[in-house]
């Protein structure tokens, strides 16, 4: 069989190819068989591990694995639609608003409710209910337009008006061609990293920006004896800052805000880089990062044209902040625990100053009690933003 790769390889023999085996691929499969993503990935990433020790696996044997696993997650009517023939599972096919046709995917259907706020399995009932709809009325082709007015008429029958009003906003902006920009502040640990991916995921947003890869480009650039703040963390800026004295002589040490403030200042340069080309080629953008004051933020937004949408997020319990900067070094190589768990006075106090601020510049605080709570809250802010400067008229989304 010749010397291991490390690269599992699939065999069809129909096809009579070898591909290797890729995540991604399985986890599209599972998506247009009706599930959504995080379970597609999660059962694609399981499949992964149970095959790691393969070197081949024939198409058919793979399939099999792929069902059984499903089956035993809880998902045999998406096994029964992944095992099917292709030309019986696309039983739906619907016309995009460029021409395209493709099979309906409940997967797809249900991601394209984010913006309603919305349980993870609230939406996949309505897409559910939908593709029921249109098997019960023997419909084998459709437009998306239709796909989507039924869609809108479902969630206000099963869920309320305010839902559907939010999902007509939606798909009138990503008709507009408009961009959004999401703007996510917060201390060290609070989960924006996190939170970001998953919402550059769920509102097919391809362009992110970390503030902290920000700050390390600049570093590389300019030497610590120039400036000595931006070499520091964002919580320990202060101990390079001068000193000075008062009228009485005395030596006044600078404060950790003082530290922040001087180093969000510095790669706040490199920020209005990031989001003046995002605007100039109208293209959606999630910037992150505990650089992103609210002061910024404020300002940032006042910008014509894209959605803007300015968010702190906080970890409102110390136990639920500790607990997130503990795992820090097991999910992220390189982020020493120790180092923060350290400094977490200073990450606390931080993050209260951030809390006063965006009370102040009135930026919208999401507390981070899970990803799916904190998620959702986001998605109501953004549907709150859409709702000035948007059509809830389902002829406006869908055409007459």
């Amino acid at each position: 069989m010749g010397e291991k790769t490390g690269k599992l390889i699939v065999v069809d023999d129909r096809e009579e190819s070898r591909v290797p085996f890729l995540r991604g691929i399985l986890t599209r499969s599972l998506q247009q068989a009706g599930l959504g993503f995080e379970e597609a990935y999660e059962v694609a990433s399981a499949i992964r591990d149970e095959l790691q020790d393969e070197e081949e696996i024939v198409s058919a044997q793979l399939r099999r694995r792929v069902a059984e696993r499903l089956k035993a997650d809880g998902f045999a009517e998406v096994a029964a639609r992944y095992t099917a023939p292709r030309e019986e599972r696309a039983v739906i096919k619907v016309e995009g608003r460029n021409g395209e046709i493709s099979p309906l995917s409940k997967g797809l259907l249900g991601q394209s409710m984010e913006i309603c706020g919305l349980p993870r399995d609230e939406t996949y009932a309505v897409a559910a209910e939908v593709e029921y709809r249109m098997i019960r009325d023997q419909v084998r082709k459709t437009s998306s337009a239709d796909v989507g007015r039924l869609t809108a008429r479902v969630l206000r029958q099963r869920v309320g008006e305010r839902a559907a009003e939010r999902y007509i906003r939606w798909v009138v902006f990503t008709h507009s061609g408009d961009p959004l920009i999401l703007m996510v502040g917060g201390t060290t640990g609070c989960g924006k990293s996190t939170l970001s991916a998953t919402l550059a995921h769920r509102l097919g947003i391809v362009r992110t920006q970390s503030t902290d890869m920000l700050r390390e480009v600049m570093r590389l650039m300019v030497p610590s004896r120039l400036v000595p703040s931006l070499h520091q963390s964002s919580f320990g800026a202060h101990r390079v800052l001068p000193r000075w004295r008062d009228d009485d002589d005395r030596t006044i040490e600078p404060h950790m805000i003082d530290g922040y403030l001087t180093q969000s200042s510095e790669v706040a340069i490199a920020i209005e880089g990031v989001f003046r080309r995002a605007v100039k080629e109208n293209v959606s953008l999630i910037l992150e990062g505990v650089h992103i004051s609210p002061s910024l933020q404020r300002r940032l937004s006042k910008e014509k044209g894209p959605v803007m949408v300015p968010i702190l997020l906080a970890a409102l319990k110390k136990k639920k902040l500790r607990h997130q900067l503990e795992g820090r070094g097991q999910h992220v190589p390189g982020r020493r625990a120790e180092r923060y768990l350290d400094h977490f006075d200073e990450i606390w106090q931080l993050q209260t100053y951030l809390l006063s601020e965006a009370d102040r510049y009135g930026v919208q605080i999401v507390q981070n009690t899970s990803v799916d709570d904190s998620v959702r809250q986001v998605m109501e802010t953004v549907s709150d933003e859409l709702a000035g400067r948007y059509s809830a008229d389902p002829d406006d989304a869908f055409g007459t």
